[in-house]
């Protein structure tokens, strides 16, 4: 396999392949050994869906070094972690929709980890075994809410807070990529993979000592520095290397 969507044409959800722009339906357990169509599915009336389901989306913060001097805060000793509401996903396209025009509410890039089988206390080794890929994805925040509380779960969970997607990419080293943010056409995040404090292997192995993960679970691993606020009309794009591109607009 290489990308995997998860699209819609009608009543009908479907996995399917897509290689250079064409989709190639996918048949059987999307996480198993699944088989493919040998001929493109006309993409005619075809919806671009969030990649997978997950039970639950887990978010690990200050895990770039300089996004942690910019925020104020110290290094972590071990992957700080919580939990997002998997309501809060939309799919590349959607609309991040800002609950109070009258906070702060800010972009954050982010490269997130889907799990692709059951996992419970795994080594960092063993860890990418149990990783069916990688996609792009957005941990909006509403900074206002999150700097008068000890919790983040709240400020980072109001539907449309998480974009994730278009694809899952499930041949791709995540050690090295290019990781950037543009806002309107403007770079505001530009940094590495290479920079994470704990790299994808570590924060799977750590949060599976925590808690049971299962097939289509989500990990944010993180944002480097360069957050910035959000407004009505703003046009957000990720780009992360060797991923398709995550574009989402702000209403």
């Amino acid at each position: 396999m290489a990308a995997i969507g998860r699209f819609q044409k009608g009543d009908e959800i479907f996995y399917a392949k897509v290689v250079d722009g064409e989709l190639f339906r996918l048949h059987g357990d999307v996480f198993g050994s699944p088989s493919f169509d040998k001929k493109p599915l006309s993409v005619k009336g075809i919806k671009t869906l969030i990649p997978v389901q997950p039970s639950k989306v887990i978010a690990v913060g200050l895990n770039y070094a300089d996004h942690a001097r910019e925020s104020g805060k110290p290094l972590p000793k071990e992957p700080l972690f919580w939990l997002k509401a998997p309501t809060s996903l939309i799919p590349d396209g959607a609309k991040v929709e800002i609950p109070f025009p009258n906070h702060r509410t800010d972009f954050e890039a982010e490269l997130a980890i889907v799990i692709g089988r059951r996992v419970r206390n795994v080594t960092p080794a063993a860890a990418a075994r149990y990783i069916f890929g990688y996609t792009a994805a957005e941990d909006i925040s509403d900074r206002t809410i999150q700097n008068s509380e000890s919790q983040w779960a709240r400020c980072k969970s109001f539907d449309t807070f998480t974009p994730l997607g278009p694809y899952v990419e499930t041949k791709i080293d995540p050690h090295d990529l290019t990781i950037q943010l543009f806002q309107n056409g403007q770079l505001r995040q530009n940094s590495n993979t290479s920079q994470l404090i704990f790299n994808c292997y570590q924060i799977v192995s750590f949060v599976s000592t925590n808690m049971t993960l299962l097939p289509g679970d989500i990990i944010l691993t993180g944002t480097p520095s360069g957050v910035g606020p959000i407004e009505s009309g703003d046009r957000l794009e990720v780009r992360i290397q060797g991923l398709a591109p995550l574009v989402n607009t702000v209403k």
